[in-house]
């Protein structure tokens, strides 16, 4: 890689990127720095679960959709049960995906998760329970993401596999075919 070329040249979706890691971002930044000017804890709950709540709707809707060509949601079904929902590009698509907004949008999903989880730790150190509840809603947050994420992830590999097999299949069946047609 050119030292000399952009930072964002080689992503497909630059401005994606941006505010998928923008959010992450400010909700880490305002929680970590408001403890140093900020003495509410109203408006430190309020602005950091709003922006955490920013990345979780970017990152399920738009940046899941852009960057990996996923997308989740979860319905409740006429018995109350929940029902996992996915959609997914297809395989050729997939493959089309540009490497590095898929790195980007992965590691970023798990190290603000990580963040969020390491926070939760010093707030339970220090024994600060109201600064705790609002790292859990932001733990709870990225987790939710992952785990949808990574659900989504697993269900288009196995659409992709099944496509695979029932082209082989179909493939094998046809060739059989026009070879007893030949004799």
């Amino acid at each position: 890689m050119d030292p000399n070329q952009p930072v964002g040249e080689n992503y497909a979706n630059p401005k994606t990127c941006f505010f998928h890691v923008l959010f992450k971002a400010a909700a880490l930044a305002f929680y970590i720095l408001s403890a140093l000017f900020i003495d509410n804890f109203v408006i430190i709950f309020v602005v950091t679960v709003l922006l955490a709540a920013l990345d979780f709707w970017v990152v399920k809707n738009v940046s899941g959709r852009i960057l990996v060509g996923l997308r989740w949601w979860n319905e409740i079904d006429d018995l109350g049960e929940s029902v996992w929902k996915f959609e997914c590009l297809d395989h050729e698509s997939l493959a089309r995906m540009n490497k590095k907004d898929s790195w980007l949008f992965w590691w970023t999903l798990y190290l603000t998760a990580v963040a969020w989880i390491l926070l939760a730790i010093f707030s339970l150190i220090r024994l600060q329970a109201d600064y705790l509840l609002v790292v859990g809603v932001c733990v709870t947050l990225s987790i939710a993401n992952i785990v949808g994420f990574t659900k989504c992830k697993k269900d288009a590999k196995k659409q992709i596999q099944q496509f695979a097999s029932q082209t082989i299949a179909s493939q094998f069946s046809s060739t059989l075919q026009s070879a007893f047609s030949v004799v």
